[in-house]
This record gives structure tokens, C-alpha cells and sequence, in this order.
């Protein structure tokens, strides 16, 4: 992704994302957290890739990671849908870690379409070239040889499908986890046991989706 970063359009975002910190408009996530859907996770070790919009808009809550928000953070009604998704489908406890750093310490991907958000305004940063560097990042998981599972929740991640042309991957649509769209077939997905029973299929280790905190 590096000779990405030094393209015009990249330099242009980057520009904006900058000014937007160093005026008086509060922007999420912290600066030091903008990749950390990237840094935190070698391309070679990727299994799942749970795609989001942008990041949580509301004061302390985005980390870097789609969906996560820090422990003693409330959890957001996104993350409570989709922990109540995995106790249904798994027959598991609710996790009880909101970091979700133990999915990315097994190969899982949070990442939103857009990186960065102005406080209390959702979407305030798209079509600034996040979704281009975001297509990009997808289009170079599509390349890996090893099977990768996609899950796309709402509209804007479903509108990276086509970049997934690469038969070996599995992708998985459903409604974005917010309330005002989880009752729509989020709630009842099955992703999370979808996603293992392929990786399994392939020869590859199931993700211990209640393991959502630090771990070995």
C-alpha cells in the first residue's frame, strides 16, 4: 500500500484529513489511529475482512477499527447487534472485550470504507478518496491465493463486491448492524459460522469469534 499513499489523489486526501485535525472540528478516530485497521494486521495473515461505512461518530468511541470501540467505552447499538449475533449463532457467552484486538490478533480485518469522521456528523469524509484507497486495499486481498472470507454489511461495504472476482473467496452480504437496519437479515445471518465452516473447508483455522480481546 505504500505506492498508493504517494499518489495524487492520496496526497489530496491526506491534505484534507490533516487540516480537518489541525483545525477546531473534532475528527475520529485519534490521529495515531487513522490505519490501524492496516497497521495492526500483516496482508499475509488476513482470513476475514469485516467491512464497515466510516468510523463511530460520537465523542470516544472509534479506535481505528470498524465496529470497536475501547474497553469502558459503551458498547454502540452496531456492537451489540453484532455480539447478539454471535451468541445465536454460536451458542457462545457475549463477549465482553469491545476492543476487538483478539479478532485482529486471528487474522481478521476491521475495516471502514472511509477511515476518518468529523464529530457527530456520519459520513462527513466521504468522497475524499477514502473509498478509492479502501477499493484498493480490497482489490490487493482479492489477489491473495489463500481463501479469504468477506463479510459486507450495509450498502456501502456491499458495494465492494465487485472488486472480489477471485473464485477462492467467499463473500457474505447482510444488512449494516445499526439498529435501524440489524432487523432487516443482519440479526440471523450467520455469518460468523458461515465464515468458519469455509475456512475449515479450506484448511484453514476457524476464528474463535468470542475471543475478542488481547490473547495468544
Amino acid at each position: 500500500m505504500r505506492e498508493e499513499l504517494s499518489l495524487p489523489y492520496m496526497n489530496s486526501l491526506l491534505e484534507f484529513v490533516e487540516s480537518e485535525y489541525n483545525s477546531p472540528q473534532v475528527v475520529f478516530p485519534p490521529r495515531r489511529r487513522v490505519f490501524r485497521a492496516l497497521h495492526e494486521i500483516d496482508f499475509d495473515d488476513v482470513r476475514v475482512v469485516i467491512l464497515g461505512q466510516d468510523p463511530y461518530h460520537d465523542d470516544g468511541q472509534a479506535n481505528g477499527f470498524a465496529f470497536a470501540v475501547e474497553n469502558g467505552v459503551k458498547a454502540p447499538p452496531s456492537l451489540v447487534n453484532i455480539f447478539k449475533e454471535i451468541v445465536s449463532d454460536l451458542n457462545v457467552e457475549k463477549p465482553s472485550d469491545t476492543s476487538l484486538v483478539g479478532w485482529a490478533q486471528q487474522g481478521v480485518m476491521l475495516l471502514n470504507t472511509v477511515l476518518t469522521v468529523r464529530a457527530h456528523q456520519a459520513f462527513s469524509h466521504r468522497k475524499r478518496g477514502w473509498e478509492r484507497f479502501s477499493h484498493k486495499v480490497i482489490t490487493e486481498l482479492n489477489e491473495h491465493e489463500r481463501p479469504i472470507v468477506f463479510m459486507l454489511w450495509g450498502s456501502p461495504a456491499q458495494q465492494k463486491a465487485s472488486m472480489i472476482t477471485n473464485t477462492r473467496h467467499l463473500i457474505l452480504r447482510a444488512p449494516h448492524p445499526s439498529p435501524l437496519s440489524a432487523y432487516r437479515g443482519f440479526l440471523g445471518c450467520r455469518h460468523f459460522s458461515r465464515a468458519n465452516e469455509f475456512l475449515c473447508a479450506n484448511g484453514l483455522t476457524p476464528v474463535d469469534w468470542s475471543r475478542t480481546g488481547e490473547g495468544k
